[in-house]
């Protein structure tokens, strides 16, 4: 074990755990515990609603997965992944205050309150709850598998007992402190992945002799891992384009981004998270995707490429600073995956058990329940990322793909539309979610696009259809 690498970060945690205390006085301390558990009270600042969207968003797969196919493709994928550049713009310009206000009217806790009262049908709780456990768990999946990852590189354990360690990790703070001790620790993860980013970029730099250096020898190797069609030329612009949809504006439809835009205090808030989230996400995406590719010449016939941000942070920098910069890919997994189990959660206590299961519960019941459902859940999905994938950037964009599916329209025309009804929503939310699974199973990257982007299409036909022709039932039926 590299004692020097593993000391930063086991100070790291240390701070982590910190913060779930301290945020859990708040949740015992509260008026309402699930305003509190679920949404820290919507008592977010601007710079921590930007900072806990930009945690949340910068997963795994930003800075392990990501790098790990830059690594593999080249250039282009980095153009590819500053899709991801304008996604707190986007998430925060369309649902904006509108979405803050009616959450408040609705006394909305999780998105799926907010179309609970919306649409006031039963189906759209349901199948939401569904879509979120079902896509959801999948990307929690690919997070653990990430830490477990990280943690095997750094010390030399197996992938089980890496794996049991950052669960426990991350179980016991977000257990314990809820969405506060979430956006909070965000807040210091979100700094951290910035710092790091930056550290480790000069780094990669200055031991591959200079970005003229790098560039020589990637153009030596294969001139096009240095051109925007990828080694192997297969990122289409059509291809590279859809990515736009999926990381970019498709990412409004996103459970755990849209209910940060519910829980920053006022206005003035909202518009400086805008302009920190957009810059800093701007800046870690393009740097650790460049870090990626920069990485091949420096370290070569890397198989998994899952492996190469580890392995290249330990070679380019000093045992104490690498232990420093690896913090950044931990905490970007730590604050995905405390805000997916915090997520999965609610939908569980709050839109099942407390709509259709025990609607009387006391509180001191929902308290006990929520503990016992987010333990079930993290150890639930420690069992299934026991058998890894290859690259978990790919485990990490199905979920994402299948929850915009789903849940784009419902939100997006709920609040700016208002001839649109639980018909179109549910039928929008079953098309949705049907077409993506049987074209990602059948016919993946249908006509050279992203699978995404035909059942965002669909579910946004159904949407309009089933409004409108219901609309014209229910009117011809009163005449």
């Amino acid at each position: 074990m590299n004692w020097a690498v593993i000391f930063p970060l086991f100070l790291f945690l240390v701070l982590i755990f910190f913060v779930g205390f301290w945020a859990n006085r708040f949740v015992k301390s509260s008026d309402s515990f699930l305003q509190e558990y679920f949404l820290g009270g919507r008592q977010l600042g601007g710079f921590v609603l930007a900072m806990t969207m930009i945690a949340t968003y910068g997963s795994a797969s930003s800075f392990i997965g990501g790098p790990g196919v830059a690594y593999t493709r080249g250039l282009g994928w980095v153009l590819l992944s500053m899709a991801q550049l304008a996604t707190g713009y986007f998430v925060l310009m369309v649902l904006g205050k509108k979405f803050a206000i009616m959450a408040r009217q609705y006394k909305a806790i999780t998105l799926i309150d907010f179309l609970k009262e919306r649409y006031k049908s039963h189906a759209v709780v349901i199948i939401s709850a569904i879509s979120i456990i079902v896509f959801l768990f999948s990307a929690m999946a690919a997070q653990w598998v990430g830490g477990a990852r990280l943690i095997e590189s750094l010390t030399g354990l197996s992938y089980t007992t890496a794996l049991f360690i950052f669960a426990v990790s991350v179980l016991v703070y977000v257990i314990i402190g809820g969405f506060r001790a979430v956006a909070l620790t965000d807040a210091v993860q979100g700094v951290i992945m910035f710092v790091g980013t930056l550290v480790l970029l000069v780094a990669t730099i200055i031991a591959g002799g200079g970005i003229s250096n790098i560039m020589a020898e990637l153009v030596a190797e294969n001139p096009n891992l240095v051109s925007p069609y990828g080694a192997e030329r297969d990122l289409t612009p059509l291809y590279v384009s859809s990515f736009w949809i999926l990381v970019g504006v498709g990412v409004v439809g996103l459970p755990q981004i849209t209910v940060r835009a519910m829980s920053y205090k006022d206005s003035r808030s909202m518009h400086r998270a805008i302009i920190i989230g957009t810059a800093v996400i701007g800046f870690i995406m393009l740097g650790m995707h460049l870090i990626g590719v920069f990485a091949r010449p420096i370290l070569p016939g890397v198989e998994v490429g899952d492996q190469v941000m580890p392995m290249l942070t330990l070679k380019v920098l000093p045992p104490l600073l690498a232990g420093l910069v690896l913090a950044a890919p931990m905490a970007a997994i730590m604050s995905t995956v405390d805000s997916l189990l915090i997520l999965v959660s609610s939908a569980i206590v709050k839109d099942i058990y407390l709509n259709y299961i025990k609607p009387e519960a006391t509180e001191k019941q929902v308290k006990n329940t929520s503990f016992w459902v987010t333990s079930v859940i993290g150890i639930s999905v420690v069992l299934f990322a026991l058998s890894p994938p290859e690259l978990l950037i790919w485990l990490n964009l199905f979920s994402f793909g299948g929850l915009e599916s789903v849940f784009i329209w419902p939100v997006v025309f709920g609040l700016y539309w208002s001839k649109g009804n639980k018909y179109g929503a549910v039928s929008s939310m079953i098309f949705g979610m049907g077409s993506y699974i049987l074209l990602d199973r059948l016919h993946p990257n249908a006509l050279g696009m992203h699978t995404v982007v035909l059942p965002i299409l669909i579910s946004l036909c159904a949407y309009v259809a089933g409004s409108l022709l219901t609309q014209r039932l229910n009117v011809q039926l009163e005449k």
